[in-house]
C-alpha cells in the first residue's frame, strides 16, 4: 500500500514526464524523434563505412579517394541548409505537421541510393538528402515540441532531440561494424516508413491552429497534449488564456512587426549569444569527431580496437544527453553550458598533447588514454554544447523575432556543419591531429569566457515573453 501511495505521488508530481499531464507530450516527442534517431543512425553508419571505402576491403566496385570522402562527409551540411530553409519557409504556412510528413521522403531516398550505389555521385546525393532531413528536423522539431510542452518539462523534452540523434549514431556505429554494407539498408528503411505512419496519429500544435483561426481544432489539440477533458473548466480557462495571448501576440506582430524589431538591444544580445552558441557547438569539433571518429582514433596512437572504441564513444554520447534531460530543467541551462565548454576545451588540449608526444615516443603503455580523453570530451560536449543547443537557441530570442531568428541561425549552423566537416580532415592531413585539436580547444575556451560573462539563464522563460 505504501509503495502504491509513493508511486501515485511520483506520477502526481507536475515535473514527472510520465505523469498524467505530461504523458501525451512525452509519447508524441518520442514518436517524432524516430526521425532524429534514423538520421543519427545514418550519420553513425557512415563513419566506419567512409574509412572502409578507402581500403582494399571496400564493399563497392569503385575506388573512393580521400578528397571524395571529405565531400561525402560534408555534403550533409549543405543538405541541412536546404532542409532548414524549406522547413523554415513552410512550417508557418502549411503547418508543422505537414513539414514533419515531408521529412521522411529524403531520408528514405538516402537509404535507397546507398543500397543501389553505382558511383560516388550516388553517395554525394544520398548524403545531401540525409542532410535535408536533419536540417528540417532541427528547425521544426524544437518548435513543435516547445509548443506542445508545458514550461516545467520543455527543457527535458527538447533535449530528447539530441539524445535520440546520438542513440541513432550509436546504433549506426554498431550496425556498420557488425553487419555488411548491403545487409543494413533494407531493414533500416523501415524506420522512416514507421515514422511517416505515426504522423497520421499526431495532432497539429494548438499554437499553429490558433494562429490559423481553427479554434475548435486547437481546443482538441490542446486537450490531447495536456491529456485533459475538453469540458474541464480549468482546462477551458487555460486554453482561453493561451488563445488570448497568441491572438494578442499575432495582432501586435501584424501591427508593429518591422525591421526595427530586429535592431533592438534584446535582439542584438540574442544574436551574439546565438552566434557564440553555434561556434561552440561546431568549432569544438563535437560533430567532426562523431563523423570522422574512426579516423580520429586511427590517428591517436591508441592500442585498443577501433570498433570497440567507436561503440564506447557512442554510448557516452547517449549518457551525456540523458544527463542533460535530468539536469537542464532542475539546474538551468547556463551551468551546463559553462561546464561543457570548459571541460571540452581541457579534453581537447589533453588529446592534442597526448598525440603530440605519442608521435615521437612510445606511449603504448598508456595506449588506452586517447579513449579515456575522448570519452570525457564526448560526455562533456553532450551535457551542454550539444544537448542544450536547440533548447537554448529557441529561448534566446524575443517572441516577435523568434521564428525568423531561430530559422536563420539554424541555417548558419548548417553552413558551419559543412565548413567544419569539409576542413577537419584537411586540417588533420596538413597540420596533424595535435594542432587541429589545440585550435579547437582554444576556440572552445573563448566561448566558455563568453558564456561566463554574458550568457543569461533562460530556464523557466515563457515562449510568449517579449
Amino acid at each position: 500500500m505504501t509503495f502504491k501511495l509513493r508511486l501515485s505521488a511520483v506520477f502526481a508530481n507536475p515535473n514527472c514526464l510520465l505523469g498524467r499531464r505530461n504523458r501525451h507530450q512525452l509519447l508524441v516527442t518520442l514518436l517524432l524523434n524516430v526521425a532524429t534517431f534514423s538520421h543519427g543512425l545514418g550519420v553513425g553508419w557512415m563513419s566506419p563505412v567512409m574509412r572502409d571505402l578507402q581500403t582494399e576491403q571496400s564493399p563497392l566496385d569503385f575506388p573512393v579517394l580521400v578528397s571524395q570522402v571529405s565531400w561525402i562527409g560534408s555534403l550533409v551540411g549543405i543538405g541541412s541548409v536546404f532542409g532548414n530553409l524549406i522547413a523554415g519557409l513552410l512550417m508557418d504556412r502549411i503547418g508543422r505537421k505537414m513539414v514533419l510528413f515531408f521529412i521522411a521522403i529524403p531520408h528514405t531516398t538516402f537509404w535507397f541510393l546507398v543500397y543501389f550505389v553505382q558511383s560516388v555521385e550516388f553517395l554525394y546525393i544520398g548524403r545531401l538528402l540525409a542532410g535535408v532531413t536533419g536540417g528540417a528536423c532541427y528547425v521544426v522539431l524544437p518548435t513543435f515540441i516547445s509548443e506542445i510542452a508545458d514550461t516545467n518539462v520543455r527543457g527535458r523534452l527538447g533535449s530528447i532531440i539530441l539524445l535520440s540523434v546520438n542513440t541513432g549514431v550509436l546504433a549506426g556505429y554498431i550496425v556498420s561494424t557488425k553487419a555488411g554494407y548491403y545487409s543494413s539498408p533494407p531493414f533500416i528503411i523501415i524506420l522512416p516508413i514507421f515514422y511517416f505512419i505515426c504522423n497520421f496519429l499526431i495532432p497539429e500544435t494548438p499554437h499553429h491552429l490558433v494562429r490559423k483561426g481553427k479554434f475548435e481544432a486547437a481546443k482538441r489539440s490542446f486537450a490531447f497534449y495536456k491529456n485533459i477533458r475538453r469540458d474541464d473548466v480549468k482546462a477551458e480557462d487555460e486554453f482561453e488564456d493561451l488563445k488570448h495571448l497568441l491572438i494578442k501576440e499575432q495582432t501586435e506582430k501584424a501591427k508593429s512587426f518591422d525591421y526595427r524589431d530586429f535592431i533592438t538591444k534584446p535582439a542584438f544580445k540574442a544574436y551574439a549569444s546565438a552566434a557564440v552558441l553555434l561556434i561552440s557547438n561546431q568549432f569544438s569539433a563535437s560533430f567532426c569527431v562523431t563523423t570522422y571518429l574512426a579516423d580520429v582514433f586511427a590517428a591517436s596512437y591508441t592500442t585498443l580496437d577501433l570498433a570497440t572504441c567507436t561503440i564506447i564513444i557512442g554510448v557516452l554520447q547517449i549518457v551525456g544527453n540523458y544527463v542533460t534531460t535530468l539536469l537542464c530543467d532542475k539546474y538551468g541551462r547556463r551551468i551546463l553550458m559553462l561546464t561543457s565548454s570548459l571541460g571540452a576545451s581541457l579534453c581537447l588540449t589533453a588529446f592534442g598533447t597526448f598525440t603530440f608526444f605519442a608521435k615521437d615516443g612510445n606511449l603504448s603503455a598508456v595506449g588506452w588514454l586517447p579513449l579515456v580523453i575522448l570519452s570525457c570530451f564526448v560526455f562533456l560536449c553532450n551535457i551542454g554544447l550539444v544537448g542544450c543547443l536547440f533548447v537554448v537557441l529557441v529561448e534566446l530570442f524575443p517572441a516577435k523575432i523568434r521564428s525568423v531568428g531561430v530559422s536563420a541561425f539554424v541555417v548558419i549552423l548548417s553552413i558551419f556543419v559543412f565548413l567544419t566537416l569539409k576542413i577537419f580532415p584537411i586540417c588533420m592531413a596538413v597540420w596533424g591531429i595535435s594542432v587541429t585539436m589545440w585550435c579547437c580547444s582554444g576556440t572552445t575556451f573563448l566561448t566558455f569566457l563568453y558564456f561566463c560573462f554574458f550568457l543569461e539563464e533562460t530556464n523557466g522563460k515563457s515562449l510568449l515573453e517579449a
